[in-house]
């Protein structure tokens, strides 16, 4: 792991701190994310508070706008699938309205 320099910031009137850029890339830290802060004897440590279905969010939407595609795509290929495996096992088109 590369080694990283400490950064200083300041504390503002209402508490808030600015956390640099280059240590919210390390940490994968995004607006509005929510972090965990630790009291360790005289020292903090701050570290994200991942959620697990909203990190699993976070990376599919990454995913779908790095690779273009929307998520009614995602659903269009998804009913294609289901159709397809459908026709594999029982030889025959689904049922229409089927999700």
């Amino acid at each position: 792991m590369e080694e990283t320099k400490p950064f200083t910031t300041s504390i503002k009137a209402r508490g808030q701190i600015t956390i640099p850029k280059q240590i919210r890339g390390i940490g994968h830290l995004e607006e509005g994310q929510v972090v965990t802060i630790i009291p360790i004897g005289d020292s903090i440590i701050i570290t994200p508070k991942r959620l697990e279905l909203d990190e699993a969010r976070r990376q599919i939407r990454r995913i779908l706008k790095s690779a273009g595609i929307s998520p009614q795509d995602v659903l269009a290929g998804l009913r294609e699938e289901r159709e397809s495996l459908y026709r594999e096992k029982y030889g025959k088109k689904s049922r229409k309205g089927l999700p």
